[in-house]
């Protein structure tokens, strides 16, 4: 939706459909909001658009109150493409400006900071420093908010490099002290922080989602030890260990299914209840991004299954599971393994090589092997020759990673065939437009395939 009349249109229609998708402020209140903001929608003359929140509070605009903004989910424009901008977004929400600054950041994409920085703020408004500034910012409210750690704590969990910088954030940002913005959570902040209790959280999305047959699938693949799905169906929680940049954690995620209502009806949707217990809270921007890259909650539903829904083949699978996700991945070795191994041997890997937690939390024990760790305990043959490449870098799995050049990498390596590259492409590198060789899957399916995949899968077809 690049014109802005239309974008004004889904303003005064408060359309939910395209939040996170792009964001508008008022001239005359100062304040920025979701499409779907409750307030009254205000004169075409005093709005303007910014494609991301960022640029939003670099024009000197603070956050609404009523709807949020800062929460809801990303674009899944970042996730379709595949170019430098592309990258970056999915870097910068990993946190890696975070922990390794701007030039970290260029590195990983292969140019300078400069080329970054004017890249970003052409396309989007901000550079790399502002756009992790706002997620920073969404951070801090959280942590506040749900947490009952110190505010002095909370600022440099969340990212700040000083104290001073994070209070003139807060303030910029939301038009209140970390004080006030605590404050503003009541009750909620104590009962939420019960010794033991976790970060419990709104992973959000947009439109229906299909939970269901994401945690069908989590549960055929749980690696024993790392993951697990427990409860009845309709009322299942998924589990599992993460292996963080500054330490460990675990996270649940609940198959709860809410009904929002809306101008168009009701639908399934809004958000999965989490919580995550991590031994530096630093992590918890990081371990949010992986496990909303695993539930595949940044896609746009709308326009998977409007592209999907066009072909007389697909037509009844879509109407049948509107908002079917491709889930993607936490640990991007640990889905690499279980591709080239399976399920079974991956758990024997767990239990021979990775790190047991302190204490066991139900069926999670263990943290998945590193790379590095692997390389040397089998060294040689498929398995030791894919650890070996991602420990020294020679392939890379993470958000930023240039998939062309991965697949490639990929399959240079002893063992790995093309339909093996294409569950990691999909899965590992999150790629929406994956189709398996040999399949010859349509290309008015594009930029879908994967998602056509799922379809096709859940309802027991074969591919063409």
């Amino acid at each position: 939706m690049k014109d802005e009349d239309s974008r004004y249109e889904a303003v005064r229609s408060r359309d939910a459909r395209f939040d996170g998708v792009f964001f508008f402020a008022v001239e005359t209140t100062g304040i920025y909001c979701r499409p779907s903001c409750p307030a009254v929608p205000p004169k075409r003359h005093n709005v303007r658009f910014f494609a991301t929140a960022a640029a939003a509070q670099r024009s000197g605009f603070r956050a609404c109150r009523r709807c949020r903004p800062d929460a809801v989910p990303g674009s899944a424009e970042w996730n379709v493409r595949a170019d430098v901008t592309g990258r970056a977004m999915r870097l910068i929400a990993d946190g890696v400006v975070d922990r390794e600054g701007v030039a970290g950041l260029a590195a990983r994409l292969g140019y300078s900071a400069r080329q970054v920085q004017r890249q970003l703020t052409a396309e989007l408004g901000a550079g790399p420093v502002a756009l992790a500034r706002a997620q920073r910012a969404h951070t801090a409210r959280v942590l506040l908010q749900t947490t009952g750690l110190p505010v002095t704590e909370v600022a440099f969990a969340s990212g700040f490099s000083s104290l001073r910088q994070f209070n003139d954030t807060i303030r910029e940002v939301y038009a209140a002290t970390p004080t006030e913005l605590r404050a503003a959570a009541g009750d909620r902040t104590a009962r939420r922080t019960a010794p033991g209790a976790g970060i419990p959280l709104r992973l959000a999305h947009r439109g229906p989602y299909q939970a269901a047959a994401v945690f069908d699938q989590l549960a055929r693949e749980a690696v024993p030890g790392v993951e697990e799905v427990t409860g009845a169906p309709g009322a299942r929680t998924y589990r599992r260990t993460l292996r963080l940049p500054y330490g460990t954690g675990t996270a649940a995620v609940r198959e709860r299914v809410h009904c929002v209502r809306s101008r168009s009806g009701t639908h399934p949707g809004g958000w999965l209840d989490a919580r995550v217990h991590l031994t530096d809270p630093r992590d918890l921007t990081t371990a949010v991004q992986r496990l909303r890259r695993l539930f595949d909650l940044d896609a746009d539903p709308y326009a998977v299954d409007e592209r999907l829904g066009a072909d007389p083949r697909l037509a009844p699978l879509v109407a049948a599971r509107p908002g079917l996700r491709s889930p993607g991945a936490v640990d991007p070795l640990e889905t690499a393994v279980r591709a080239l191994t399976g399920t079974e041997a991956a758990g024997e890997l767990v239990h021979r090589y990775g790190k047991p937690l302190d204490a066991p939390h139900g069926g999670l024990t263990h943290l998945f092997p590193e790379p590095a760790v692997l390389a040397e305990a089998e060294p040689g043959g498929p398995l030791g020759a894919l650890a070996a490449a991602l420990a020294d870098g020679t392939v890379r799995l993470d958000p930023g990673a240039d998939r062309q050049a991965t697949e490639e990498a990929l399959l240079a390596l002893p063992g790995m065939d093309p339909a093996t590259v294409a569950i990691l492409r999909a899965r590992a590198l999150g790629d929406p437009d994956v189709a398996p060789p040999g399949a010859g899957l349509p290309d008015t399916w594009r930029p879908w395939r994967s998602y056509a995949v799922q379809h096709l899968r859940a309802a027991g077809r074969r591919l063409p």
